[in-house]
């Protein structure tokens, strides 16, 4: 876990008010982005143990984008991810000990064992899954801001998704149908410098994702993607101007994967000196030296955080660990229409 003490943090910017702000909405911040940081931790180790099977994808260092975009939407809002989307799962408020049976292939997983890491999905949460197509999450979150308008709900439908998938197709249909058709739909590049491998600026023909807002009368808007409150006001006024202006909104995150792409990536593509200078940004860093600067947290208060915070996640692990194994015989239900289904 990146070191957060005041005194190994030279960069902190403590020159942020966060006077206007509710301190409960602070601490709930705080407490959202380091039960993502130790959940994703503990699904590292967990897959060097065998306990869960197959590639992860971690958002370790992206924690401030979920929670700031999720906690500015109402509950019955739609939204959908990347494979890299557990940080999504954890804000929409899905289970986490089911979350954690699913990452295992467990009976009890919140989509019984059968889509793994990459395809998880609550609809009861509004989440209408992460996806493991990439650019797969703009189709879906566009299609579903449609039904919203169609049927006159007052919701939105948010797509979030990595800078290579603004180089896809998909992309430039799905917001100039959304232009087209006003739909309440907010766009959300979490670009953490990769597409896998590939420098953005190299593989991206504008110096911001943003700026191809333009070309289909949409707002783009630039926000510090490790400053969950920069990105919390700018996912409110996206909101309101979905549900009120009737307008889709871009956001550009600027982010950045403290972890590889995937566990076992061997990270040839980049420095160590460069992650350890955005691992002087983290985000839970950032917020927990502000709130210790306004009286909001001291470190007693800090350290029973990060206790419940782990209790929690190994009530989830234990959930998963005791959750039987699926019956190979239903294996293809809900994937194939067969008449036993």
């Amino acid at each position: 876990m990146v070191n957060q003490t005041t005194q190994e943090q030279p960069w902190q910017q403590r020159e942020r008010d966060i006077s206007k702000y509710d301190p409960q909405l602070l601490r709930d911040f705080l407490r959202e982005m380091l039960l993502i940081r130790l959940f994703e931790q503990r699904c590292e180790e967990l897959v060097f143990s065998n306990d869960i099977v197959g590639g992860v994808h971690l958002a370790i260092g992206q924690e401030a984008v979920s929670v700031g975009v999720i906690r500015a939407l109402k509950e019955e809002d739609y939204v959908t991810g990347p494979h890299r989307g557990h940080h999504l799962v954890i804000s929409k408020g899905v289970d986490l000990g089911k979350t954690m049976a699913e990452l295992m292939g467990k009976a009890d997983g919140i989509c019984g064992g059968r889509g793994g890491h990459m395809h998880i999905a609550d609809k009861s949460k509004g989440l209408l899954g992460v996806n493991g197509i990439v650019g797969g999450s703009i189709v879906m979150a566009t299609g579903a801001a449609f039904t919203a308008q169609y049927l006159e709900r007052d919701q939105v439908s948010v797509a979030f998704f990595g800078d290579g998938s603004a180089n896809k197709g998909q992309f430039h249909e799905c917001l100039n149908l959304a232009s087209i058709l006003d739909l309440p739909a907010i766009y959300v590049c979490e670009n953490n410098g990769y597409a896998v491998e590939t420098l953005v600026s190299y593989s991206t023909g504008v110096d911001n994702i943003a700026e191809r807002g333009a070309s289909y009368r949409i707002p783009g808007v630039i926000v510090d993607g490790l400053d969950v409150l920069d990105v919390y006001e700018a996912a409110k006024e996206a909101r309101h101007r979905a549900v009120t202006d009737k307008r889709p909104t871009l956001i550009e995150a600027k982010t950045y994967r403290f972890k590889g792409h995937s566990i076992g990536d061997v990270e040839n593509y980049r420095t160590k000196e460069e992650v350890r200078e955005y691992m002087k940004k983290d985000p839970i860093g950032r917020l927990r030296v502000a709130m210790e600067d306004h009286g909001l947290i001291n470190e007693t208060e800090w350290n029973r955080m990060n206790e419940e915070v782990k209790a929690q996640i190994e009530e989830a692990v234990k959930y998963g660990l005791n959750s039987p194994e699926p019956d190979l015989t239903t294996a293809l239900r809900h994937v194939l229409t067969l008449e036993e289904n």
